[in-house]
């Protein structure tokens, strides 16, 4: 009898056991599973934070490159408007003007170059010899080809300079086949030239005459190796 007490208690003692057993592990299952479902919920959260910012980044790069786009267009537009600077330079002297008129005026630059260029020697005007000394002396030499003529989108400027040295008093002529073959009609037409001491003379005059249209005013002559200051501050002045 006692041995079946015995027995029957030990039996109600393993069935405790395996209870608490079973309520453990699955106290530890709901543990675990509870802490996944946690992680899963911080782990989308990081998934959405980062989508977030990455459709942030992504808009803020597109509005950065809208904003560039704009900026370009509106650099273009100051770059390349309606003004024009056309120039013949046979020592640079003329060219670093020109440069310094579009810079101030936001122009576009058209440069005039002989089919043959001018030598040093060419350019020797004390040399009875050399080429501008015999184009000056015999005008029928001056008929100077160029490379082109053309200028693209001419109709679109408004504003035209016309650059070059001055030769003997006038225009040097390489830039009379430019006037020549050229339009004028409702642009504003502005000489300016450059020389070591001679002044404008009646180089615009002449070549006006020659264009036979366009809106021509006063020229300005600028000294060999002018300050851009002094350029700048004679375009501020013009109200372009």
């Amino acid at each position: 009898m006692k041995a079946k007490k015995f027995l029957s208690m030990l039996l109600v003692g393993a069935t405790a056991i395996g209870i608490l057993a079973g309520c453990g592990s699955e106290t530890s299952d709901s543990s675990t599973d509870n802490t996944a479902q946690a992680e899963s919920q911080e782990s989308t959260a990081e998934d959405t934070a980062q989508t977030e910012s990455e459709d942030g980044t992504a808009e803020d790069t597109a509005q950065t490159e809208s904003q560039s786009s704009a900026d370009d267009t509106a650099d273009t537009a100051s770059g390349s408007g309606n003004v024009l600077v056309v120039y013949y330079s046979a020592t640079g002297n003329t060219e670093q003007v020109a440069n310094y008129i579009a810079d101030a005026a936001g122009g576009d630059l058209f440069e005039l170059e002989p089919a043959e260029p001018y030598t040093d020697d060419d350019l020797n005007w004390t040399d009875d010899n050399s080429r501008v000394s015999q184009e000056h002396e015999d005008e029928s030499l001056r008929d100077v080809e160029l490379v082109s003529t053309t200028v693209d989108n001419w109709g679109s400027y408004d504003t035209v300079f016309i650059g070059y040295p001055i030769w003997w008093g006038i225009a040097a002529w390489p830039v009379d086949s430019f006037v020549e073959n050229n339009d004028f009609t409702g642009k504003t037409v502005i000489p300016f030239a450059t020389s070591a001491s001679s002044g404008m003379g009646e180089s615009g005059q002449l070549l006006e005459e020659m264009a036979g249209t366009g809106e021509w005013q006063e020229g300005e002559r600028f000294r060999s190796g002018a300050d851009e200051a002094d350029v700048q501050e004679w375009v501020n002045g013009l109200g372009l």
